[in-house]
């Protein structure tokens, strides 16, 4: 782990160095103008970072007289750092070196002293330095930014492949879905049809009008949920037709069951409440057609300040009880849109030998969903 100091604490000790030296060199001068001009270069530094040029040119008197040099090196690196033009950088880097160069040549016995000659060149290595260094840190500062940049572009990648493998799957189970479940539900559709022609039995034929009938609203829902399946991943996918309370007695009434619905839901629902309501309605008259034969349900929906309850008791079976598979998945479902609604699902036998299930949506997300 890289310890890093905070950047406002480097550039309060940047400044505070730079004054130091200012006010030292000053002093050693013996010039109480210089004391000015150090006073404006270090002043300077606190608005480098919004105009770096105008501040390096204003540290450049402080060079002369008195000699202070750590504000013009600091101004020159903030130059470097937000600029990359190299004829930027190439005159400031000459004003800086003989700005630098100034003191020297007049200490110096002559023009071609070795002191001067050796002055020139600490003083050009002087004013290159920054601005290398503030070329590198702007060089690491775009690399991290292109560093971010193939992260994000990897990571939609990664995202796109992870949906295309969905969009393969969802497509096989939609053929499978419609090569499997479509042609078996068909064939019960067509026989339920033969049945009610061949018929003569008042029962029989209201029974095999049922079965049809329900096969034909099956065929209709796997149609809508195979487009849905072929269609994901787009973003106007959505879940329609979907039903509402309004198809709840349409569903009853063809569920070849003796049921009854007492109460009614509030007003203005939003779809997924009303979803949810459907749904938990239809698996249990399905759990009551494969698990009690001959059994009549009550459907109740209620409501008050609190809750939402929708509850679903049959009698006990009258016939004996088919041997079907399953795999309780639609409850496993049922409780999942509970949850997604911050409601509960209660399933479990009653005293009289028949079963009830009971869906619990509180009015806050009720209301919520409403409002």
């Amino acid at each position: 782990m890289t310890f890093r100091l905070p950047s406002r604490l480097v550039a309060t000790a940047v400044i505070v160095f730079a004054g130091v030296e200012g006010v030292l060199t000053a002093i050693t001068e013996e010039s109480p103008g210089g004391m000015i001009m150090v006073g404006f270069a270090v002043v300077a530094l606190l608005v480098r970072e919004r105009w770096p040029l105008v501040v390096f040119l204003v540290t450049l008197p402080a060079v002369l007289w008195p000699g202070a040099l750590v504000s013009a090196i600091v101004a020159l690196y903030t130059v470097s750092a937000r600029h990359c033009d190299r004829w930027v950088l190439t005159g400031c880097g000459v004003l800086a070196s003989a700005s630098f160069v100034f003191p020297i040549a007049e200490i110096a016995p002559s023009k071609l002293d070795s002191y001067l000659l050796l002055g020139i060149l600490y003083t050009t290595m002087t004013a290159v330095a920054p601005i290398l260094l503030g070329q590198l840190l702007r060089s690491q500062r775009e690399l991290a930014l292109r560093l971010e940049e193939v992260k994000q572009v990897r990571e939609h990648e990664r995202r796109l492949d992870a949906e295309a493998v969905l969009a393969r799957e969802r497509n096989q189970l939609a053929r499978e879905m419609h090569d499997v479940v479509s042609h078996q539900v068909s064939l019960i559709a067509v026989q339920a049809g033969a049945l009610m022609v061949s018929t003569t039995d008042p029962t029989a034929k209201q029974a095999a009008g049922n079965v049809r009938q329900l096969s034909v609203n099956t065929l209709d829902e796997l149609r809508h949920m195979v487009n849905l399946l072929r269609a994901s991943g787009t973003p106007a996918t959505e879940l329609t037709p979907q039903p509402t309370l309004t198809d709840l007695e349409r569903l009853i009434g063809n569920s070849a069951i003796d049921a009854r619905l007492v109460g009614t839901a509030p007003e203005g629902l939003e779809p997924p409440v009303q979803r949810a309501i459907y749904r938990t309605v239809q698996e249990a008259l399905t759990n009551v057609r494969k698990h009690a034969p001959g059994a009549s349900a009550t459907i109740e929906i209620s409501h008050d300040d609190t809750d939402l309850t929708v509850t679903i008791t049959n009698t006990r079976p009258t016939r004996d009880t088919l041997a079907l598979p399953s795999a309780q998945h639609g409850l496993v479902g049922l409780q999942e849109r509970a949850a997604l609604l911050g409601g509960k699902l209660h399933t479990g036998p009653v005293p009289d030998g028949g079963f009830q299930l009971r869906l619990r949506l509180p009015m806050t997300a009720v209301g919520t969903a409403h409002g």
